[in-house]
């Protein structure tokens, strides 16, 4: 018992003040790093390619200094960019949920490193190459030369509201941690947040986003390594982790009930893992801006290669400390026993209680759950400010802009999503839940946008008319879902049915709360689907009406399709009309692909010469 009466004699010491100090401190130093000393590098080696006379590929933004600000003249080095991929998923979200996830639910959810494996192929050999071949700025500008500039406007507003609604979760989670071990007010620690990663973000680009996402994540990872590797001392042994885990019915790896309701199942975990983590690292604008500021192809798969190791070793750590979580607490739930209100607070609590008197500990694993933020925040601002400029004003709005003028709207545009994102922590406090209501409201738009590329990948029949439709069906079932389901779950109508846990060894009169859970049969069946089912749905759902609307409304002929435009995957079966006669040079560069098929509308790409070619896709 005595261990828990302890916690409250653990709250940061100077030294932990230090250490998250120098964190904060070496953010925005690296911001000021790249925004002055190494853009004026970059910009004297871009000016001698001119003065030399060498080839240079037309410069993707117009001007090469926003070239350099948002893609990295893409010359960025595989490493930082691998490590950037980590930091554009993991964030608070991913180290505070998973472990309440584990805690509360068991280790099924452990398998999602297997749909991460699929996940890793699919995208390297499925999207990533035609993104690669096309060269684009922005994902969704394969939308129009597919499509129609009404997709691809009807995308990236879709991206965009998506990420202003993800950026308050990103602040929150953090914001937790930190009130947790300080006491100090949630929306002055969230507004701190937002304005350091504001500052290098607007002023380093994506140099020092990427580069300030390495080490943040490296400093992530050895913080929670630390706390796991004390804990697991302090509890013994791995072994003992395990056995305790065992008796209290955490262990579940292999629970194959077809129910589509309940929470975690391996169907669940592995079909809907795959689609989810495949409809965000294939597509997502977050995701492939990165993929684009490499040199080529095989170098971002190479980054991906990386990426999927790193994040399958955090996440099984993530999982493994809700073991040693329950192991400490398989005595006294720590939310019963009114030591935490959140069920997100259940790491942070742990780490005061476990390794509170190590001085500098607790301030190096905070620091970690900054760095986290930092990364998926500013990783998020940069790409949001890209899709604002390339596919909402010059896309969508058709406006040509002067550097000035778009440097202006990008640092704009960084600076609105940062005060945005603060004014929403207000409404996402009154949510509970951090993991599941993160994954669905992502779902409703990446499962529809990456519907939106599936169907134009790998479905050659499919147009305009079809795209629309599916997009719109995709979009509407999985908000219906989504928001019905937050909504049952306000009301009481729906519960998660948590594991067993324990007070028995809680200090003073701690009684064991009441888990009844109510009849939910006469709950809307969608409204009660477990939250890895929301993504495929959207998916399947936007490509098969948009399939059956295109056969309706005629289907594209496949002889004047453009084989750039569908994976490569597919190329064997398409026929000898869709690619370019043997004579015509393919170099991958914008000037011979992306712009024709921009400029043409109709979806082939010209040669270096610029004349169209004559099996012009319809659409």
């Amino acid at each position: 018992m005595k261990k828990y009466i302890d916690f409250q004699t653990f709250h940061f010491h100077w030294a932990d003040y230090l250490v998250f100090a120098a964190m904060i401190f070496l953010s925005t130093g690296t911001g000021l790093f790249f925004a002055f000393y190494k853009k004026e590098k970059a910009i004297e080696l871009g000016q001698q390619d001119i003065d030399s006379g060498e080839k240079r590929r037309k410069n993707d933004f117009d001007t090469s200094n926003m070239n350099e600000y948002l893609l990295g003249s893409r010359k960025l080095k595989i490493f930082p960019v691998s490590m950037s991929l980590v930091g554009s998923y993991v964030s608070g979200v991913t180290i505070l949920g998973t472990v309440s996830e584990i805690y509360y639910f068991g280790t099924q959810y452990w398998m999602i490193v297997i749909s991460i494996v699929f996940m890793a192929i699919a995208v390297s050999k499925i999207y990533l190459p035609v993104f690669s071949v096309l060269r684009v700025n922005s994902s969704y500008e394969y939308l129009e030369m597919r499509f129609s500039p009404a997709i691809r406007s009807l995308a990236s507003i879709m991206f965009v509201m998506d990420e202003m609604f993800f950026l308050p979760i990103v602040l929150y989670v953090p914001a937790i941690a930190f009130n947790q071990v300080t006491g100090i007010n949630v929306h002055i620690i969230s507004t701190v947040i937002c304005i350091i990663c504001v500052i290098y973000t607007i002023l380093g680009g994506i140099k020092a986003v990427v580069h300030t996402d390495a080490w943040q994540i490296l400093v992530m990872f050895v913080s929670v390594m630390v706390v796991v590797t004390i804990g697991c001392f302090k509890a013994g042994s791995i072994g003992d982790v395990f056995q305790t885990a065992s008796e209290g019915g955490r262990l579940i790896f292999a629970d194959v009930n077809p129910s589509m309701y309940q929470r975690q199942t391996l169907w669940g975990v592995l079909i809907g893992g795959f689609f989810y983590w495949t409809s965000f690292n294939a597509v997502n604008q977050t995701m492939v801006q990165r993929y684009m500021s490499l040199p080529s192809l095989r170098k971002a798969q190479w980054s991906i290669f990386i990426f999927t190791i790193g994040i399958i070793a955090f996440i099984s750590v993530c999982c493994f400390a809700g073991l040693l979580v329950y192991e400490f607490y398989t005595k006294c739930d720590p939310m019963s026993a009114g030591l935490i209100t959140h069920d997100d607070q259940l790491l942070p609590v742990f780490v005061m209680q476990t390794v509170g008197h190590y001085y500098g500990v607790p301030g190096l694993f905070i620091a970690g759950v900054f760095g986290a933020a930092l990364s998926s925040l500013s990783v998020v601002l940069n790409s949001t400010a890209l899709v604002m400029l390339e596919d909402i004003v010059k896309g969508c709005l058709r406006l040509k802009l002067t550097e000035r003028s778009s440097t202006i709207l990008v640092k704009g545009c960084i600076l609105i999503l940062g005060v945005i994102a603060v004014a929403l922590v207000f409404v996402l406090e009154q949510l509970s839940g951090i993991l599941s209501v993160a994954t669905s409201v992502t779902a409703i738009a990446a499962g529809t946008t990456f519907g939106l590329f599936t169907l134009g990948m790998l479905v050659p029949w499919s147009n305009n008319t079809g795209a629309l439709v599916g997009a719109l069906a995709g979009a509407c079932i999985s908000g219906w879902i989504s928001f019905g389901s937050q909504i049952a779950f306000a009301n009481g109508y729906v519960t998660p049915h948590k594991l067993e846990i324990s007070v028995e060894d809680c200090p003073g009169n701690v009684t064991m709360p009441d888990n009844v859970y109510i009849d939910e049969s006469d709950v809307f069946p969608l409204h009660r689907l477990s939250f890895h089912w929301i993504n495929p749905i959207g998916v399947f759902t936007t490509v098969l009406v948009g399939t059956i609307a295109s056969f309706i409304s005629g289907p594209t002929v496949i002889k004047k399709l453009d084989a750039e435009l569908i994976s490569p995957v597919l190329h064997r079966y398409l026929p000898k009309e869709c690619f370019p006669p043997s004579g015509i040079t393919n170099e991958m560069t914008r000037e011979n692909t992306a712009t024709h098929l921009l400029n043409d509308g109709r979806g082939k790409a010209g040669s270096e010469t610029g004349e169209s070619s004559d099996n012009s896709g319809k659409y």
